[in-house]
């Protein structure tokens, strides 16, 4: 139920590069300007990526869509320089794939191959090459089949892709193609994964399969969908429209089998990693130890309390239990797990002590020690939230450690080094704000994607050992600066038991505190899903908030503690209730605090959340009679209708569980619904079925409840086209002009 733009809200007021409030707004900022591809674009940095030569590839959407292509970068020279001839490779792309309407941009790569000759590209269910050197493209897998999921080897000279559900490969140099597995069908999936794997696994990546690092084998994921439950959604189209199909694993209800094995980049016969006495419910990852011989499992059980990492000789599928991960709430996966390449040692992300830091190992499972401590915790620098990858680079010969974390603030992201002994910690990176970091190969060099809660995002590279900064791309308000763009402050307000909760604020133009104003609270809550960051919030959903200030309302950002992903402790206050009363007395301390303001209209508050912020307006607007309106987009309104692995980490089953599946219903609760709410979701919403919000909905009308709703054909989750993103963001205007002012 996480909404993948979940907004990135903001941080302590400084100096401000954009916003004059003293100034009058030159030009009108609109919900058309913001969804068009310009107000899309304005506060872009390019998508960047380091090739093993050195060099780094860039693409800038920030130029019309015609005139992007991709860009070397010489971190030697500084120089950007035009890798691609845009108009002759579109003219190329065209011709490749024949598609019903022209392709108007190159756009960014899945990847590279590792000496920059070749990209790849998935258009609508088929693979192309990009030829760097002749700006044409390549036909790999062009046919009535959907092809997904291509990854180069690792020595760049084949290319692995699936194909109808099974493995298949690409000889770069030979062009010609093989099949790896042929057993796949619709309900056994080879090298792809299932949705509740895709989402909740991996993160909304197709991650099915490993290359070893040798470019000899593969291991990949064999999935048998069979047991789980099937969903349908009903399309608009044709006359008698179409019924979609999607497993989809309810709370409570049967997973997906998942095995591991290790097959030739030739093909031949899979080996099998052989857990049988070891049982487990999620098989979560698969990392291939340097030597190409050995490969780590991880599993985790139903519950999700016990985490299992193993060791599997890849020829024989035989395994070897290294360490147990263990939590009273549930284990959060991880991306940081290193072997090491000049030692039998490994560094391994843990949440035992509350916070989440590294630990170094034997390899045989042996401690060795303790790499950070501290009462914060190690934090990825991008990707969704609900993963974690904070180490950023690993320089074995002399003994530094980079990760990512919140050591400085739980609203600021920055760069660390520290000594595999856990001495000589240091902060790198020195602006307030937050920092996403890519090393460079080697080490010495990294890109800095860094922005603030003022301050637009800039690309710079960096030096691990001197604060020289060569600017990539820097800072562009040209785009926004007409608009002159209200500042945001950054404070915190107490719970009643002394609990900093950290929120922003944006306020309305000519502010006038002896006025009294509407105000617009935006939530999202959950575990460790922080909405409140010293971070650009200048996106689709930041510039919103202008177009409400404009309006004259305040907007308010606000994180309840289990929200603020500082520790796990705080995360583990939720277990077993889900957006229950936990969040809301959180939530209701910093309403009261708000309301006790003197430029707060107490009578005119609203909330609103998409995702699980909707799923925790709907809770705020049942339990309690402080909202005026409300608008609720794609929630959860009842556990039972979740999938298994997000709705039991917190939940566990229905059956170990009835009490608090039957309490933290919002649908049960919909007969207690104080103020006006908005509900919105889109038909084709495989995240969250939109069997929510008709179960929702039903409650209001046994109970005689009027209600506003927005249903958007054949969306999914984030309602993400143009169209019905201006449409839904004039909509939810409207309504707090109707309902606000």
């Amino acid at each position: 139920m996480r909404y993948g733009h979940i907004r990135s809200a903001c941080s302590l007021a400084l100096a401000f590069a954009l916003v004059s409030p003293a100034l009058a707004a030159d030009e009108k900022l609109t919900i058309d300007w913001i969804f068009s591809d310009e107000g899309k674009t304005a506060a872009s940095v390019p998508s960047h990526a380091w090739l093993d030569t050195g060099i780094a590839m860039l693409y800038d959407t920030y130029p019309a869509k015609g005139e992007r292509t991709l860009e070397s970068f010489d971190p030697v020279t500084g120089e950007r320089t035009v890798v691609v001839d845009a108009a002759k490779a579109l003219s190329s792309l065209n011709k490749v794939l024949e598609p019903e309407e022209a392709i108007e941009e190159i756009g960014w790569p899945g990847s590279f191959d590792t000496t920059g000759r070749w990209a790849v590209y998935e258009h609508d269910g088929d693979v192309v090459l990009l030829d760097l050197r002749s700006s044409t493209f390549v036909r790999v897998a062009v046919t009535d089949a959907d092809e997904k999921s291509a990854r180069f080897s690792p020595d760049g000279t084949k290319l692995a892709f699936v194909r109808d559900n099974d493995l298949w490969m690409w000889n770069v140099e030979e062009r010609t193609e093989k099949r790896l597995t042929s057993d796949g069908s619709d309900t056994l999936l080879n090298g792809t994964v299932s949705w509740v794997y895709w989402e909740e696994v991996f993160g909304r990546n197709d991650t099915g399969y490993w290359w070893a690092p040798d470019s000899q084998s593969l291991a990949y994921l064999q999935t048998d969908e069979s047991v789980v439950g099937m969903m349908h959604f009903v399309d608009v189209e044709p006359n008698l429209p179409r019924v979609i199909e999607q497993r989809y694993p309810k709370a409570g209800e049967a997973n997906p089998r998942v095995r591991a094995g290790v097959i030739g980049a030739d093909g031949g016969t899979t080996t099998w990693v052989d857990l049988g006495v070891y049982p487990y419910e999620y098989l979560v990852r698969v990392n291939w130890l340097p030597d190409s011989k050995r490969l780590a499992v991880q599993t985790l059980d139903r519950p999700q309390t016990t985490l299992d990492l193993f060791l599997a000789d890849a020829a024989t599928g035989k395994v070897e239990h290294i360490l147990r991960e263990t939590d009273d709430g549930w284990v959060n996966l991880h991306d940081d797990l290193y072997f090491l390449k000049d030692s039998d040692r490994f560094l391994w992300a843990s949440e035992r002590d509350g916070y989440s830091h590294l630990y170094l190992y034997e390899n045989d499972g042996t401690l060795v020690g303790q790499v950070t401590r501290g009462e914060w915790a190690l934090r990825g620098s991008g990707g969704v939230f609900w993963l974690r990858q904070a180490v950023a680079h690993i320089d074995e010969e002399n003994d530094w450690v980079y990760f990512t974390a919140l050591e400085k603030s739980s609203i600021e992201k920055h760069l660390y080094r520290v000594h595999m002994d856990g001495s000589g910690m240091k902060r790198l990176t020195n602006e307030d704000g937050t920092h996403r970091i890519q090393f460079h190969p080697d080490g010495a060099i990294y890109l800095d994607s860094w922005s603030a809660i003022n301050q637009m995002p800039s690309l710079t590279l960096r030096r691990t050992e001197d604060a020289k900064v060569v600017v990539v791309s820097p800072q562009r308000p040209e785009r926004l600066e007409p608009f002159d763009l209200l500042p945001r402050e950054m404070f915190t307000i107490a719970t009643i038991d002394g609990f900093a909760m950290p929120a922003s604020m944006l306020k309305p133009r000519d502010f006038d505190a002896s006025k009294r104003y509407p105000v617009v609270i935006y939530v999202y809550g959950g575990p460790s899903a922080p909405s409140v960051s010293h971070a650009w919030s200048g996106d689709d959903g930041g510039l919103f908030d202008q177009v409400l200030a404009n309006e004259g309302f305040i907007v308010l950002w606000v994180d309840n503690r289990s929200a603020t992903a500082i520790s796990k402790k705080l995360e583990n206050r939720i277990v077993r209730e889900g957006y229950g009363s936990t969040e809301l007395a959180d939530l209701l301390d910093a309403v009261k605090w708000l309301k006790s303001q003197s430029f707060v209209d107490p009578d005119r508050v609203g909330i609103w959340g998409w995702s699980g912020g909707g799923s925790f307006t709907l809770l705020a607007m049942t339990s309690s009679k402080e909202f005026r309106a409300g608008i609720s987009v794609a929630a959860v309104s009842d556990w039972h209708y979740y999938d298994t692995k997000w709705a039991e980490a917190m939940m566990k089953t229905p059956k170990a569980n009835p009490e608090g599946y039957e309490k933290s219903s919002h649908a049960k609760r919909a007969k207690s619904l104080s103020g006006r709410l908005l509900l919105v979701h889109g038909t084709y919403d495989d995240n969250v079925h939109p069997q929510n919000t008709w179960r929702f909905t039903n409650g209001l009308i046994d109970a005689g409840i009027t209600f506003d709703m927005m249903i958007y054909p054949m969306r999914k989750h984030g309602i993400e086209d143009d169209p019905a993103q201006k449409h839904l963001y004039t909509t939810m205007l409207e309504f707090w002009k109707r309902n606000l002012k």
